[in-house]
């Protein structure tokens, strides 16, 4: 079993490791990086995630329970490090807001996809959608409700939330969930030269996603508050799946391969952008800091969890 885990897990961190390497030793500048991962997330990912939709049926892609246990998971998640940071650690609620959003957002497209696709097929892009879904429209917008609570930011959680959810309204990524639930529930059928075009530009997602991630991750520092972000990293690969694997107990779905990818996909490490967000607060030191320390141990958390997961669960080789 250790040796099939290996061989989904070491090509992926394979991958971050050349694009860290292609950035380290000047092959490509960081704005280039940058720019191949606008393409992924504005046109690769919105791509992936229609053609995986529009090619189900309706029932086979909304899952409520799914989205119920991985909503409730989620934000147990970041409950729990929200109010350790801030009764225990004595942080700012602004601070603490942000450490339960590293802790409850996973990398759903740029590591989470690429592996779970490897373990379970075509159910990942589905699995993918209801995560993203999650995620933009529950867990981000409270995060950074509760981070503004503080008051640094000077705006009220209701202009948060709202500017929040504008911005979910006009993401690609979210218009192409649409439409892909909009064709599977109308039965339409891609014509063949799109869907061949849209495969072509799918395929594509992966490998560039983990070329980004690597790249990105070249000049990021794990200095200074040590145990801010221990606690972030700990809350996002240790706390995270289990609370959605608590949940999982307690609210199984039917199909049992979604088990499986709650738990995988909350396992990943924290989102690319978590210190793009951080930057209003003053934050993006640590928050790039705990991006840095959680990628890196994620290949020895995720190994572990994938091995550990009952085989019923996992769509084994």
């Amino acid at each position: 079993m250790i040796s099939y885990v290996l061989t989904v897990t070491l090509p992926i961190y394979l991958g971050i490791a050349l694009g860290y390497v292609a950035v380290w030793c000047g092959w490509l500048q960081p704005t280039e990086v940058k720019a191949l991962g606008r393409y992924t997330v504005l046109i690769g990912v919105p791509a992936l995630l229609f053609r995986g939709i529009a090619h189900q049926t309706l029932g086979a892609v909304l899952h409520p329970d799914f989205l119920a246990i991985y909503a409730l998971g989620s934000l147990t998640a970041m409950a729990t490090v929200t109010l350790v940071a801030s009764l225990v650690r004595g942080r700012s609620w602004s601070l603490a807001g942000l450490q339960g959003v590293g802790s409850s957002c996973s990398n759903s497209m740029f590591v989470g996809y690429p592996i779970v696709v490897q373990i379970l097929g075509p159910t990942a892009s589905v699995a993918l959608a209801l995560c993203m879904l999650v995620e933009n429209i529950v867990v981000i917008p409270i995060g950074l409700a509760l981070a503004d609570s503080g008051g640094r930011s000077g705006r009220s959680v209701v202009s948060t939330v709202a500017a929040t959810l504008r911005s979910v309204v006009r993401n690609p990524m979210i218009i192409c969930i649409v439409l892909g639930l909009a064709f599977a529930a109308l039965g339409i059928h891609i014509p063949e030269v799109l869907d061949k075009s849209l495969s072509l530009v799918a395929s594509s997602t992966s490998p560039i996603a983990l070329f980004v991630i690597g790249g990105s991750l070249v000049g990021l520092r794990l200095d200074g508050l040590r145990m801010d972000i221990g606690l972030i990293v700990f809350g996002k690969l240790v706390l995270h799946p289990l609370c959605v694997l608590a949940w999982l107990l307690v609210l199984p779905p039917a199909e049992p391969l979604l088990r499986g990818t709650a738990v995988l996909f909350a396992a990943m490490p924290m989102m690319g952008i978590y210190p793009v967000l951080a930057q209003r607060y003053g934050q993006e030191k640590l928050c790039s800091a705990a991006l840095l320390g959680a990628t890196v141990a994620s290949f020895f958390t995720l190994t572990l969890a994938i091995a550990w997961l009952p085989v019923n669960w996992l769509l084994v080789k």
